[in-house]
């Protein structure tokens, strides 16, 4: 009996072992999803919305990288963003106009005229862009309302009335919220739109003007 047993014991074991082996394999092979299509995506899937007419599509977090890089086109988004913040930047061009005879303070001044700066090459290049990919075809004005940050018409009035701190205080205080705003429709954009240099706009956008807002907080009494 113990000699049975001294043989038996290997053979057993030799037998559980190649069992464990095959059904490992059978498990790598197979995965949890019979297509690969976990291990391949990396990640969740994307939805890919289809042209008029067509169904949407599911790709992997890859193949939709991949297919943004080849196929950058603008969406409606990019275009609207384009419009409106030409209007957007327009205003704020405005309100910068009347600080170099009504601000005074230096710092007012400053930072108006590097927002002056920074955004006339910004709408040539907004308008440029369109004239791309447009047509030239400019769209219709944007009620001030679907802009965020926009200054209402009596704000413009009453910044046109002052002069010395009063300027000062409400030019900071409407150019602050003004450049909030900015900075929202870009982040919408870059969530929402598909062209390459709309989004590096963009970028561009809420890198500067937070910079200018911590300077014009600075100077807020």
């Amino acid at each position: 009996m113990l000699v049975r047993r001294t043989f038996r014991t290997p053979l057993v074991t030799a037998s559980l072992a190649t069992a464990l082996v095959l059904l490992t394999g059978c498990d790598s092979e197979s995965g949890s999803d019979p297509d690969g299509d976990s291990t391949k995506a990396g990640g969740p899937a994307v939805i890919a919305p289809g042209k008029p007419g067509e169904a949407a599509r599911t790709l992997s977090p890859s193949e939709a990288e991949k297919q943004r890089a080849e196929d950058d086109s603008p969406n409606s988004a990019d275009f609207t963003y384009a419009r409106m913040m030409i209007e957007h930047h327009t205003q704020a061009l405005d309100m910068t106009e009347l600080a170099p005879e009504r601000a005074a303070s230096t710092g007012v001044k400053r930072i108006a005229e590097r927002i002056s700066a920074a955004q006339e090459p910004e709408i040539k290049a907004m308008e440029g862009w369109l004239k791309n990919n447009d047509g030239g075809k400019q769209g219709t004005s944007h009620d001030h309302a679907e802009m965020p940050g926009m200054a209402s018409e009596a704000q413009m009035k009453e910044l046109g009335t002052l002069e010395g701190e009063s300027f000062d205080q409400l030019f900071l205080k409407l150019m602050i919220t003004h450049h909030e705003g900015a900075i929202t429709m870009a982040t919408d954009v870059k969530a929402q739109g598909n062209n390459i240099l709309i989004e590096e706009m963009a970028d561009d956008v809420i890198a500067q003007q937070t910079t200018e807002i911590s300077r014009m907080r600075d100077l807020v009494e």
